[in-house]
């Protein structure tokens, strides 16, 4: 390589990694407009001080977004009751059906159980890799605990690094990913939105960067 295409290759990197897509969704302007695609059981707008999100209980896309690899951002808040909040991100869906799923665990958070607080954070693939499966088969690979831990019922900050085969999280700014796994399917691109089960959960400032 001559030294004057190095240099010119040099110039473009940084406008090369610039043209990356980062955009935000206001999920309480789009519900206001409907642009979710909603099969919750529960949906409605949530404002808490600075956060002005939506709060759920079930699955809710976001009305003709896709997502195929990069960063997903989004403030989280559970609830302190066992077994009761479950919440997370839903993406490369097919269907209510097929999709892959991070989600958090508030309530195992600061668990004084060592089994229950290595159950914090959890990436499982509809229908075929459910978390039942993943606990019997691969113990402590799909879901791991979280330092620091949040507590339970305060607003945390996630963010979802997804690349061609690999998925980490990181929780609250940390350098550290809390959960590093391999993708369990072939899917690179597909729909994109919010997911709860039990108690509704609150979901705010949600970044997509591709």
């Amino acid at each position: 390589m001559s030294k004057k295409l190095f240099l010119i290759i040099g110039a473009l990197i940084p406008f090369i990694t610039y043209a990356q897509k980062k955009q935000a969704y206001n999920l309480q302007q789009m519900l206001t407009e409907k642009k979710l695609t909603n099969f919750a059981r529960t949906l409605s707008p949530m404002d808490d001080n600075d956060k002005h999100g939506v709060s759920c209980n079930g699955l809710v896309w976001l009305t003709d977004v896709h997502f195929s690899k990069g960063t997903i951002e989004v403030d989280l808040r559970g609830k302190d009751v066992v077994q009761q909040s479950f919440l997370g991100i839903a993406f490369h869906g097919v269907d209510t059906a097929t999709y892959d799923i991070i989600y958090f665990r508030p309530f195992n958070f600061r668990s004084t159980d060592p089994v229950r607080k290595i159950h914090a954070v959890q990436y499982v693939s509809q229908p075929d890799y459910p978390w039942e499966v993943l606990r019997a088969k691969f113990n402590g690979v799909y879901e791991k605990g979280i330092d620091p831990p949040p507590l339970a019922t305060e607003w945390f900050h996630a963010r979802i690094l997804v690349n061609d085969n690999e998925i980490k999280v990181f929780v609250n700014g940390s350098d550290a990913p809390s959960l590093t796994v391999k993708k369990l399917n072939n899917r690179t691109n597909g729909l994109i939105g919010i997911w709860n089960e039990g108690l509704p959960g609150d979901f705010a400032n949600l970044v997509i960067t591709e």
